[in-house]
């Protein structure tokens, strides 16, 4: 199985679907002009395709180990890190006074993204890292932002974030690590974290990490979570990393998939810290990664549904089995053509969605627009949701069209369906995503949602007289949503998220379908055929979803927990 860093589709994408002149234009981005944004799609293309997509495999047959209390990296992890650091990968949008780019979020997420196809195991390395960058910079004190910011940016460290612990997973507030005071400003952490990504590795200087604790008499739930970074190794008097904090990697977890990405079991025994934001203020702070983290998370799901699209397609056109037509290869069945067909439009919609939230997100930080960070909150639980079901959906058809062979291991395919089924889970489940949109995206009363539904309808209205067939499916599908919408705000909370999931599917199949429709009208006749398809098979789905949107919380405690329970 090759990967190919789809470097033509992703330009495509940015200059006509979603927008990203319009971050061009800013003062701030200026300098991302569209050949600066050719170059690094091309060169981030060519190290996808040359270094980090051949280390791929290696890393699900050989995993990430312990040995004698030292982690070891997968076969040529290293060397593609370094490549990484060296070119300047990890810090495209990061600020430039501590040595970024500082460059659109929009360019680092399609970097992102096609990194996550060629290895998403080596992504989450970097991926972690932006978000503490972030956090950092939006939160810790100027001592802490000068010693650790540059030492991230050019990856000589790496970032981690510790907040699960065994008793203490969704409901970050039952957590028990703790802080106390060493009285010069610094803090001993002690606790266990679990399922932390990356939590070491041997081929960076230093691994820092962001780690919630409870300060002494700190109050319970979540008000009363401090944030605290903790270096493994303390910076010495010139700020190098130094002799070793009081931490260990206890154990490493044995996974489903992402194999070469090692999954630490943490024990921090009054290790030292420091302070990062207010006391008692640490989630919020770590919010800050989260949020940048959701994005990312989606674009993952998005990257492995790329990798898989792309397999399945060299497969069906090689593949001869059955008196097929016109190649003579499995491509010409009906049903191997509808499942590819179904590949590339539920990639596309997906991989649509997460730009337009970073180019949200990109322009409230240009112009500090309330109105786009708006957009940007709402987005971000469809991006992280949508884009992860699509790519674990994605991937189980890419296993279907491979048909036995799918479910042999030397294809490939069968790790990524392996791989990306986590993405699902970490930075907040599928459902909490959901819950989010629901609860806390909608407490304006969904107006963020009728603005972009207003653009959605508006949209159709306009292009009516060149694509009728397509614009008007489009219109009444922004007008269901919009109804349902209408209905759930005025729900109590709990039938509200009785019904979250499909209301964010919904979404979600409305948005892709808007997007699709944007990019017939931009693109050549291939771009009109995948429109039609998605419009006109996928989008339909939206109407059952939004009739399950409408029971709220009816029948979900039909059955008691005894009857549950039963055999």
């Amino acid at each position: 199985m090759t990967y190919h860093a789809p470097t033509f589709d992703l330009k495509f994408l940015l200059d006509h679907v979603v927008g990203f002149a319009r971050v061009q234009a800013t003062e701030l981005f200026a300098e991302a002009t569209p050949d600066m944004t050719e170059a690094i799609l091309t060169e981030a293309g060519k190290l996808c395709d040359e270094v980090i997509a051949p280390i791929n495999r290696a890393g699900d047959l050989t995993p990430a180990r312990l040995e004698n209390g030292v982690l070891r990296s997968s076969p040529g992890y290293a060397e593609a890190f370094r490549a990484m650091a060296e070119g300047g990968w990890i810090s495209v949008s990061a600020p430039t006074e501590y040595g970024g780019m500082g460059l659109p979020l929009t360019l680092q997420t399609a970097i992102n993204d096609m990194m996550s196809g060629a290895c998403l195991a080596m992504q989450l390395n970097p991926m972690l890292t932006q978000g503490q960058i972030e956090a950092l910079h939006a939160h810790a004190d100027e001592t802490l932002k000068a010693l650790y910011l540059p030492k991230l940016i050019s990856g000589q460290w790496t970032g981690t974030m510790n907040l699960t612990e065994s008793s203490a997973g969704s409901d970050v507030g039952a957590l028990s690590a703790r802080a106390e005071p060493n009285g010069d400003g610094t803090y001993a952490v002690t606790g266990q974290k679990i399922f932390i990504t990356w939590g070491d590795c041997e081929f960076v200087e230093n691994v820092c990490h962001l780690v919630l604790a409870r300060l002494p008499d700190a109050a319970a739930g979540t008000r009363g979570i401090s944030l605290f970074l903790v270096p493994r190794n303390l910076p010495d008097a010139e700020g190098n990393a130094g002799r070793a904090n009081s931490l260990k990697v206890v154990s490493l977890e044995h996974k489903l998939g992402i194999h070469g990405s090692p999954t630490c079991v943490m024990d921090y025994d009054r290790a030292t810290g420091w302070l990062v934001g207010e006391p008692n203020g640490g989630l919020a702070a770590m919010f800050t990664m989260m949020n940048n983290a959701r994005l990312g998370v989606g674009v993952e799901g998005i990257g492995i549904a790329e990798a898989a699209t792309q397999a399945a397609v060299a497969y069906a056109m090689e593949r001869r089995q059955g008196r097929a037509p016109g190649t003579g290869t499995i491509v010409e069945h009906p049903d191997v053509r509808r499942m590819v067909m179904e590949m590339k439009a539920r990639t596309f919609g997906a991989r649509a969605i997460a730009f337009a939230n970073a180019v949200a997100i990109d322009m409230a930080h240009a112009t500090g627009s309330a109105e786009w960070e708006a957009r940007a909150a709402l987005l971000t639980p469809i991006s992280k949701a949508f884009g992860t079901d699509t790519g674990h959906e994605v991937a189980q058809t890419g296993i279907q069209v491979h048909g036995g062979m799918g479910f042999i291991e030397e294809t490939g395919v069968a790790q990524l369906a392996r791989d990306v089924r986590v993405t699902q889970i970490y930075e907040g489940t599928n459902g909490i995503q959901a819950m989010d949109l629901v609860g806390r995206k909608m407490a304006d009363g969904g107006e963020a949602a009728y603005r972009l539904i207003d653009e959605v309808e508006s949209h159709s209205d306009q292009v009516r007289a060149a694509r009728l067939e397509l614009a008007e499916p489009v219109w009444r599908a922004a007008e269901n949503l919009r109804e349902a919408t209408e209905w759930l705000v005025e729900q109590p909370m709990e039938d509200r998220f009785a019904v979250c999931v499909p209301y964010l599917r919904a979404f979600g199949l409305v948005l892709g379908a808007h997007f699709h429709l944007v990019a017939a009208l931009a693109g050549d006749g291939a771009r009109a055929g995948l429109a039609g398809f998605y419009i006109r098979r996928l989008l339909p789905e939206h109407e059952s979803l939004l009739v399950q949107v409408r029971e709220g919380g009816q029948g979900l405690f039909a059955l008691s927990v005894e009857e549950l329970a039963s055999a």
